[in-house]
């Protein structure tokens, strides 16, 4: 068993984990996700300038496993911080270590990054799954709050003379993601080391035109 970043030839093999993944907490059949959002998922793990990659396991040829992750900011430190988003094994490789493979891989991908901290969430009930988190990260005792909102609502927002937080960074959520990839020392999905000097230089750069 290896794993490796997904490659453009996955998808057949990729979608019935995905599917898998969403069914296990309840996003199927009435509550699936709609097709659009597999597609952008999947088309943003070979976008240059989005932060979200994706790791799959493979046995014997088959794909066995898949972990999403993302990169972003934090208040609390400088470095960014990865979010594990998406982990889950197909039902035959439980329990052989598939899930703590994927899981460690994310660590060395985000150490490459240069992120100080892989997190992730998971329900209270999930009970196999938090065998193996308890072994391989800690339980902080937080518990996740969220609440839904309508996109569409933000065209109806009136424009006052000062940016707000949707033009200062939602207007230009690729280039910042980028520039996150940069300070990473790398450009995303292309695994090129970059120029540390020339890397703040840009960041800047790109800051400045999200504040325009």
């Amino acid at each position: 068993m290896i794993v490796r970043s997904v490659r453009g030839g996955d998808f057949a093999s990729w979608l019935p984990l995905w599917v898998g993944c969403n069914a296990l907490y309840g996003r199927e059949g009435a509550t699936a996700r709609p097709e659009h959002i597999t597609r952008s998922t999947w088309d943003r793990f070979f976008n240059p300038i989005e932060p979200v990659f994706a790791l799959v396991a493979e046995d014997q040829g088959h794909l066995v496993g898949l972990a999403h992750y993302l990169f972003h900011r934090s208040t609390t430190r400088v470095e960014p911080v990865c979010y594990l988003q998406d982990l889950f094994t197909s039902t035959e490789v439980r329990g052989k270590g598939v899930g703590r493979s994927l899981i460690q891989a994310v660590y060395a991908e985000a150490t490459r990054a240069g992120a100080s901290r892989v997190y992730w969430q998971t329900q209270a009930t999930n009970e196999p799954g938090r065998r193996l988190y308890d072994k391989v990260a800690q339980h902080r005792g937080f518990i996740v709050y969220a609440q839904e909102l309508d996109p569409s609502a933000a065209k109806s927002v009136v424009q006052t003379g000062a940016p707000t937080a949707w033009q200062r960074y939602g207007t230009w959520p690729a280039r910042r993601s980028l520039s996150i990839m940069l300070r990473a020392g790398r450009a995303p999905c292309r695994r090129r080391p970059v120029n540390a000097a020339l890397a703040s230089q840009r960041d800047a750069a790109l800051a400045r035109d999200a504040l325009r």
